[in-house]
């Protein structure tokens, strides 16, 4: 996506045509904070399993929902939601900043390509058109109401609002509820080219799903949202209250009446613990300070946004500024901080945000840098001017952190932890034993591979270091067709199975097929990205953790599908003469070669020179030399 479409979904000015979603009944908001949860493999730390109790010990059920793609890769995060009876599924943008929830339907004349097949009314026994009444705006017949969002990159979306059963997974305790959402029939600009089907709005409005849950009473009024790191992607979502809040989150208090989005009173910027000294104004312009999950990176005011670069930057010394991976745009990137992501802490410093109660959400490195997709070991600024006077902070701020949308009491809340790994903690019942990763380790050979049939009480479990590093894994499937004429879909399983696995499309390669019959033995490999040496651990853990407890599922449009095997294979990591043996041999061969040169052109010009100096025309004057006397026995012989 190009940067304009990374402002899809984001919060400037939109027509909205709905009358009932025009006022909102309420506005809620904001705050931020830091604590790390230690990722641990084995077991749980006590905090998230205490964190864990409290989600189920709510009231009121929650609905649990796993968060897919990647906020850089893909320019969002999508969630599946099913609609109608029998559910139909949909990969849906999680988006705070939009109060409508909509998919494609078979009627639509203006729809683009999209992930899944177009919502079909006619199929659900549930479905209902909304009829047209004095709450909403009506069609050209007078008979349905219609909606039309338009949104700041000139994208646009229009239809008819729709009432049917929505699900919301089977990890969910929420049972399916009825709800109204937009049935497209046009669509424009990124909406129409976009992979996800379509949005799920998380907005503050009457046609938000969050506040149709709320006023049937099914849910308590808060939701919180949690994305991946950089580079690993996925993240979880809870719709309902955490109660009561986990140990360590800050929460920051909001205007409610301040914008209709879900904005924070952002005073001053720290980097390195020094206080930039900004005016507290700055962050107060326009909508304000505004959180926004359908915005991907962070837009200051000039002034701050200057301020911030010129702190980062003397703070880097020893990196090299470079050009950005797309010339169309004036990216800040450096050189010289190495390819692992874990390691850039010790070259970049961290960003505070102060907020009106004096507590500071802390931002790492990877909540304001992306990589550089051209330069190994490059990083980038996610930080940019904004063309008007709102802060917009987007998903980059808040990857790795649990962010609470308390609309009830007017307050965000926000925690560092691991999101990736964050959706299995949910998906666990509370007084179950926190989920292991029991594997065996061969470790002459550097393999991880599973113990067969599932896993007992006798497996061997392996405490993972905290940092392994993983440069593939591969695994075998064993897929049946029913009709031997029928060839699967290669390039479409590797993109089911980078979905599932929650990576790029990239990092799936097909590595051997083996045919018997009707059945296809498939051999994969799962490879770093592009811009790595080796997978990152959350990514890793969680491939590894699917494919033990056999959690890796295809569409049964594929046929019937079996896991046969799977090992990981770690990477170990090279010396500085392995990495640089062929660059030094290299370098001395050329320096032989040179010298070699430079010799025999110092010996030919000396051999010249020499010529030179006894060379003597024919036709040169010789000097005439006096005769010597003979000497007197020359003489006597005479």
């Amino acid at each position: 996506m190009d940067r304009a479409s990374l402002l899809l979904l984001s919060i400037s000015i939109f027509l909205d045509l709905t009358a009932a979603d025009k006022i909102p009944d309420k506005l809620d908001l904001a705050a931020e904070s830091g604590m790390i949860f230690p990722l641990s493999y084995s077991s749980l730390p006590p905090r998230v399993e205490d964190f864990r109790r409290r989600l189920h010990q709510s009231q009121l059920p929650n609905a649990h929902m796993k968060l897919y793609d990647d906020l850089l890769a893909n320019g969002y995060y999508t969630t599946r939601l099913l609609i109608g009876t029998p559910p139909q599924e949909f990969a849906l943008i999680v988006d705070t900043g939009s109060t409508v929830t909509y998919v494609p339907c078979s009627t639509c004349k203006h729809c683009g390509k999209h992930q899944d097949p177009k919502f079909q009314p006619e199929l659900s026994s549930t479905y209902e058109s909304v009829k047209c009444n004095p709450d909403c705006n009506c069609d050209d017949d007078g008979k349905l109401c219609i909606y039309e969002r338009r949104y700041a990159e000139m994208s646009s979306s229009s239809g008819i609002l729709s009432e049917d059963l929505i699900s919301f997974g089977n990890e969910s305790q929420l049972s399916p509820q009825r709800a109204v959402f937009g049935c497209e029939n046009a669509e424009t600009g990124d909406l129409f080219s976009q992979r996800a089907d379509g949005i799920l709005g998380l907005g503050r409005g009457k046609l938000s799903i969050v506040d149709q849950l709320v006023d049937k009473g099914v849910i308590e009024d808060s939701f919180s949202l949690c994305y991946g790191g950089m580079e690993v992607g996925g993240g979880a979502m809870v719709l309902g209250k955490i109660s009561p809040p986990p140990a360590g989150m800050v929460f920051a208090r909001s205007d409610p009446f301040r914008s209709p989005y879900y904005n924070i009173d952002l005073k001053q910027m720290h980097v390195a613990g020094k206080s930039l000294k900004l005016n507290p104004k700055v962050f107060n312009g326009k909508h304000g300070t505004v959180l926004d999950s359908g915005t991907t990176y962070a837009y200051f005011p000039k002034e701050a946004f200057n301020a911030i670069k010129d702190a980062v930057i003397k703070e880097i010394p020893s990196l090299k500024r470079i050009h950005g991976p797309d010339p169309n745009y004036d990216d800040i990137c450096f050189s010289g901080a190495g390819r692992d992501v874990a390691e850039i802490h010790n070259f970049f410093p961290e960003i505070a945000m102060e907020f009106g109660n004096h507590q500071k959400l802390i931002l790492s490195p990877e909540n304001y840098l992306f990589r550089h997709t051209k330069v190994r070991g490059a990083y980038c600024l996610g930080i940019f001017p904004d063309r008007d006077s709102t802060t917009l902070l987007g998903g980059i701020v808040v990857r790795n952190t649990l962010v609470t949308y308390d609309r009830e009491n007017d307050k965000l809340g926000f925690l560092k932890t691991n999101c990736s790994d964050l959706w299995r903690r949910l998906a666990s019942p509370p007084d179950s034993p926190a989920p292991t990763l029991p594997v065996t380790q061969n470790k002459s050979s550097n393999n991880i591979s599973p113990s067969p049939g599932p896993a007992s009480s006798k497996s061997p479990a392996v405490d993972l270091p905290g940092v392994f590093r993983i440069g593939v894994i591969t695994f075998e499937v064993s897929i049946s067709v029913n009709n031997a004429s029928m060839k699967p879909n290669f390039s479409e399983i590797a993109d089911f199975i980078a979905h599932e696995l929650e990576i790029q499309s990239s990092q799936v390669r097909l590595l051997s097929i083996t045919t018997r019959g009707n059945e296809y033995r498939l051999k994969w490999g799962i490879y770093p990205p592009q811009s790595s040496e080796y997978i990152s651990n959350n990514t890793a853990l969680n491939i590894m953790s699917l494919l033990k407890e056999n959690k890796l599922r295809l569409p049964g449009q594929f046929g019937s599908y079996k896991l046969l095997e799977w090992k990981a294979e770690q990477k170990r990591k090279q010396s500085w003469w392995e990495k640089h043996l062929l660059g030094v041999v290299g370098g001395v061969m050329i320096s032989l070669l040179v010298t070699s040169v430079m010799v025999k052109l110092a010996l030919v010009w000396r051999r010249r020179q020499e010529e030179e100096a006894t060379y003597e025309p024919v036709s040169a004057a010789v000097k005439e030399q006096e005769l010597q006397p003979l000497s007197s026995s020359e003489t006597s012989n005479a």
